[in-house]
């Protein structure tokens, strides 16, 4: 009994309820800090939620709060009658004793992926397509709109001298600290103002990012399968990409280091991996960042779509867990808003962030202040999260439609789960069918899909379908559905023919 008595004052655990951090926040950051520092060993058994908040005179609730977080974002792991656990897998601290560090595994041949020739690269033309299921799609409902207006004609209205000359190519500092307050908050990045640039979205960051790494060498990783644009882009600059696998854990940093210990970075989607959707595990995470730090290498995190989670709180970011400044945090305001507004944003580490604003002067001098302005306003006034929320709602209910209306129509065909976070939903083909066929006879019923067996590199491709939900209006969906449907059948007839042809 002393022992329970005495848990809270052991790891020191307080809250301040004068604080504006929420409490079940405060207990959440504490209870990391202590997991990351090994005060908590893996394997140790937390307190109930009851004892603990009866310990700390606070809201049982409260508690529930920061274990939830720390379950879902790996910290923890819920053994059923039992109780809650610090996860057993997680790896040794970065700063741990180095003579316990694991010996790397042996190289291994690596897959590097050559440039091929631009022109070939990207269909510049499908990403217009507002056909469903294309990916990226946005809805903005009549609140949001008509605030847009408002703000925009208040803002030319109040046309000031700032308007008519050049400006911080980081972008307007209202506009940053904004940004900081936001990702400070929903994101627990660590930054300031002055660590942010704001950009025209993710394509336009990652480009600078490929600009500013070390010429002494021009490996990186990337995640297979994964985001085409971001190796496209890597081509085209000349970097030697060397694919590493994805499994349920997200990026296999084991098969990275092997593969190319020596890389200067590795860019990942770890809060919802595109196109698996799956998130980048707590012990993968720590083994990432540990890499990095001894390699003197860079992370770039790409936290696309990271507004839009439906089941509990959004993850934290993995640059909210980097001690050594190696993470380069890139977010777009495109998908949280609408994608002709071509704004978003990096969160530069100290020490690149001269060379990064000065690399973006060079190609395009700083982002539009009337934009930026408009921005700004819709933040500070709060807009900004009221139409996160509605857009969520909006958004889990689409997904939810079209989940159902695949699982109705097309079960036998499909395999597909509704993902707890982001805009697109991935549904795995059975019998044999081929996603690519599905993509060509789906073209012709009106419906636009994605196979994700394109976007592998070297390792095994699945065949799936990648089905964006965010842009398209309910009532759309069955519709829509109904077409993939026919599409189907009329790639399996074909094959079918395909078939009695070869026997004949």
């Amino acid at each position: 009994m002393k022992s329970r008595q005495s848990w809270a004052g052991l790891y020191a655990l307080e809250v301040i309820r004068e604080s504006d951090t929420p409490l079940f926040r405060q207990l959440y950051l504490q209870l990391r800090a202590a997991i990351l520092s090994r005060r908590l060993r893996p394997g140790t058994k937390l307190p109930s939620t009851r004892e603990l908040a009866s310990q700390l005179a606070v809201s049982r609730s409260a508690v529930v709060g920061a274990y939830e977080q720390l379950l879902a974002e790996g910290y923890t792991s819920g053994r059923h009658g039992s109780g809650t656990y610090i996860s057993p897998d997680l790896p040794e601290p970065i700063e741990g004793n180095p003579q316990r560090r694991k010996k790397p595994a042996a190289p291994i041949p690596s897959k590097a992926v050559q440039l091929q020739p631009l022109g070939d690269f990207v269909d510049v033309t499908m990403q217009s397509d507002q056909r469903p299921f294309n990916l990226g799609r946005t809805l903005i409902d009549d609140r949001t709109l008509e605030l847009w207006r408002k703000l925009s004609a208040r803002t030319f209205r109040s046309l000031d001298a700032s308007h008519f000359g050049y400006s911080d190519p980081r972008g307007t500092i209202e506009l940053r600290k904004a940004i900081c307050d936001y990702l400070q908050a929903a994101r627990a990045v660590r930054c300031d103002p002055d660590q942010i640039v704001v950009t025209a979205g993710t394509h336009q960051a990652i480009d600078i990012v490929i600009r500013v790494l070390p010429d002494r060498n021009k490996e990186v990783w990337v995640e297979d399968p994964g985001y085409p644009l971001t190796r496209q882009a890597l081509l085209a600059a000349g970097a030697t990409v060397h694919p590493i696998p994805v499994d349920g854990q997200g990026i296999d940093v084991g098969r990275g280091i092997a593969s190319a210990p020596n890389a200067s970075a590795v860019f990942v989607t770890p809060s919802h991996q595109f196109p698996t959707g799956v998130v980048l595990s707590m012990a993968r995470r720590l083994e990432l960042l540990a890499w990095a730090r001894k390699n003197n290498a860079w992370i770039v995190e790409d936290d696309y779509a990271s507004e839009f989670r439906y089941g509990g709180r959004p993850l934290a970011s993995l640059q909210g867990l980097d001690e050594g400044e190696r993470v380069i945090y890139i977010g777009t305001l495109n998908k949280a808003l609408f994608p002709g507004l071509r704004i978003g944003y990096a969160v530069i580490p100290h020490s690149l962030l001269r060379p990064f604003v000065a690399a973006r002067y060079l190609m395009d001098r700083q982002p539009s202040t009337l934009s930026q302005a408009v921005v700004a306003a819709f933040m500070h006034e709060g807009h900004f999260a009221a139409h996160i929320r509605r857009m969520r709602v909006l958004y889990r209910e689409q997904r939810d439609e079209l989940v159902a209306a695949i699982q109705k129509q097309l079960g036998a065909d499909l395999t597909v789960n509704a993902p707890d976070q982001g805009m697109h939903l991935v549904a795995f083909t059975r019998r044999g069918l081929s996603d690519t066929a599905i993509e060509r006879a789906g073209h012709q019923h009106g419906v636009v899909v994605r196979p994700m067996s394109r976007l592998y590199l070297a390792a095994a491709p699945r065949s799936a379908l990648v089905l964006g939900f965010s842009g398209h209006a309910r009532q759309t969906i069955a519709p829509a559905v109904e077409r993939l449907a026919q599409a189907l059948e009329m790639q399996s007839k074909s094959a079918v023919a395909r078939k009695a042809m070869a026997k004949r």
